[in-house]
């Protein structure tokens, strides 16, 4: 298959053309959200969602966000600590919620979320990479700025940008905790990577990335022409952004935790292919490949929670 973002490969950082619609829509259906909220998501690469859970849905989320956190039965790997003295003992991130909860299964179908992914992406949908990202207060460290695209077309063979992300606010974002930081209209351009991946690159990558990270150069002009947008909702919004939107966030040093619920729909006709940086799969609980079907479509979901996993 043609590379058309090839990244990592020269010594020089590049620009280049996207080559995918922002929005495919699919004919003879209205997005299920206002015409409006499409239009900035098409100009920022990103929009914000507010109340879409109730406060019922978030406390059942949250209580089984905090369960999978302390449990010791979770699949291999799939638990993320925070690095350094001042992170020991904090949990960063757990991969693959929706196939360790029933509850996060429930949401990643819940036609909500899934719904407006279909009409964004024009095509069915499933579940890419589903994590929890936790910021425990005073020892949740940073996310550099990246382009999940570039990572995903790279190291897990996603061929187009033809993938979103949506965050689920399961407590509210405060401007000082570390919010997600977008650069707006950043999607609208492909920025490569310089460096070699090392294999195995996700066991310090997901602590730290350091590989698939863009130059300070072409950050600053991203950030010159579109500026930085730090959108902070309140637990049961959703913010939802494009897969090659520049985001990262700052470590957060206050008292308050910030949890949040990522899951990252992909049209089903863009299911990976071998990696275009040359290395070995991502393992699966990082980048699906075993999925057999699309998701099932749930538009009239059972309260939360579901009471177990």
């Amino acid at each position: 298959m043609q590379d058309l973002y090839p990244s990592r490969q020269r010594e020089e950082p590049d620009w280049l053309e996207r080559r995918d619609p922002v929005v495919h829509g699919l004919p003879g259906k209205a997005p299920s959200i206002d015409q409006a909220v499409i239009d900035a998501f098409v100009r920022d690469g990103f929009a914000v969602l507010e109340d879409v859970f109730s406060a019922k849905e978030v406390n059942g989320l949250v209580a089984e966000a905090k369960s999978l956190r302390q449990q010791s039965g979770l699949l291999p790997e799939t638990c993320i600590s925070e690095r350094g003295e001042t992170g020991a003992g904090a949990v960063r991130s757990v991969f693959a919620p929706h196939q360790q909860s029933k509850v996060f299964a429930r949401l990643a179908a819940d036609d909500r979320l899934s719904g407006l992914a279909r009409f964004i992406l024009g095509d069915d949908v499933y579940i890419h990479q589903s994590r929890i990202n936790y910021k425990p207060a005073f020892r949740g460290k940073d996310f550099y700025w990246h382009s999940d695209f570039e990572t995903w077309h790279t190291e897990d063979g996603m061929p187009r940008m033809r993938a979103l992300s949506m965050s689920i606010m399961l407590t509210d974002n405060h401007p000082q905790s570390g919010p997600t930081m977008f650069m707006p209209g950043s999607h609208t351009s492909f920025v490569t990577c310089v460096g070699e991946t090392p294999e195995d690159h996700y066991r310090q990558s997901l602590k730290k990335q350091d590989f698939g990270i863009p130059d300070t150069d072409s950050l600053s002009k991203l950030a010159k022409q579109g500026g930085i947008a730090a959108p902070a909702p309140k637990a049961g919004s959703v913010v939802i952004f494009d897969c090659n939107t520049m985001h990262g966030s700052n470590s957060n040093i206050t008292p308050f935790e910030r949890i949040n619920a990522f899951l990252v729909f992909n049209a089903w006709s863009n299911r990976l292919v071998n990696p275009f940086g040359r290395t070995r799969p991502r393992p699966e609980f990082i980048a699906h490949r075993q999925v057999k079907s699309p998701l099932a479509r749930l538009s009239v979901p059972p309260p939360f929670p579901l009471g177990g996993r």
